[in-house]
C-alpha cells in the first residue's frame, strides 16, 4: 500500500536559513516532519543571485535609510519553487508589518492552499515590484523585527499543527483559543490543593455536561476579561 504523501508543503525563502531549522526541528512539528505529515524547506535566499559576491540588497533610489532586497534573486527563487506555472502553484506569502494579522481563522485558510512560499523580508522592505508574484502579505502584529523569520515560524506552526495527525488529540484543537471567537477556558492538574487554591469543585465531580457548562462559561469570562474585542467580532472571516 502506497504511503500517503505531506498535507502541507511549505518553502521558506530566508537569509538566515540557521535561524530557522533548529526551532522548525522540534516538538510535534519535528515529528510531523519526520512522518511526513509536513514538508517543510528552508531555502538561502543568496542560492539565487549571480552576484559573485552574493549580494541580495542595495541601496533604495531616493535616498534614504537602510537597504532593500533586490527583486531579481527574489524572483528567480519564486519560479524555482513554481510560481507562475498553472498546476499547483504555491501561494506565496511575504511576512510583513503591513500585512494582514495572522488568526487563528486566517491559518485555518491558509491549510487550504496545500503548497504554501513565505518570504521573510529584510531591512526596509523588498523593491516593490516583487510583490506581482505575491497573493498575500501577512503580519504577527503591530510591531517592527528585524526580520521575517521570527513571523514565518509563527505561521508555519499555527498552519502545520491544524494538519490531522500533528497534534496527537484532535480534541485539543477544537478547544484552541479563538477557535472560536474566544479564549480557552482555565485548565488545571494535579495536586487538588496547591498553596491553599482548590480546583474547583466541578471539574473533579465527573459530571461531563456541567464541566461543559463550566467551561463555556469560563472561557466567556476570561474573554471578556482579557479580550473583550473578540466578542465583537465572532463574524469575522479572513479573505
Amino acid at each position: 500500500m502506497k504511503k500517503p504523501g505531506p498535507l502541507l508543503f511549505i518553502d521558506i525563502l530566508t537569509l538566515f536559513p540557521r535561524m530557522l531549522e533548529a526551532p522548525l526541528s522540534e516538538g510535534l512539528l519535528g515529528k510531523a516532519r519526520e512522518r511526513g505529515l509536513v514538508q517543510i524547506q528552508i531555502h538561502d535566499l543568496r542560492a539565487w543571485v549571480e552576484d559573485p559576491r552574493k549580494r541580495v540588497d542595495d541601496r533604495p533610489f531616493g535616498g534614504g535609510a537602510g537597504m532593500v532586497l533586490r527583486a531579481e534573486p527574489i524572483h528567480r527563487a519564486l519560479k524555482s519553487l513554481g510560481v507562475g506555472r498553472r498546476l499547483r502553484k504555491p501561494w506565496v506569502i511575504y511576512l510583513s508589518p503591513q500585512g494582514k494579522q495572522l488568526s487563528q481563522p486566517l491559518a485555518r485558510s491558509l491549510l487550504k492552499k496545500k503548497r504554501i512560499v513565505l518570504l521573510c523580508g529584510h531591512y526596509e522592505g523588498v523593491d516593490e515590484r516583487i510583490m506581482d508574484w505575491v497573493d498575500q502579505e501577512v503580519s504577527i502584529g503591530d510591531v517592527v523585527l528585524m526580520g521575517g523569520e521570527i513571523p514565518a515560524m509563527a505561521l508555519t506552526e499555527a498552519v502545520a499543527r491544524l494538519v490531522p495527525g500533528v497534534v496527537g488529540d484532535p480534541e485539543s484543537i477544537l478547544h484552541d483559543s479563538f477557535s472560536e471567537s474566544s479564549l480557552d477556558y482555565p485548565c488545571y492538574t494535579r495536586p487538588r490543593l496547591w498553596k491553599g487554591r482548590p480546583v474547583p469543585d466541578v471539574l473533579l465531580s465527573g459530571n461531563h455536561r456541567s464541566i461543559e457548562q463550566w467551561r463555556q462559561k469560563t472561557a466567556q469570562e476570561v474573554t471578556r476579561l482579557k479580550r473583550r474585542d473578540l466578542l465583537t467580532s465572532r463574524k469575522t472571516v479572513p479573505k
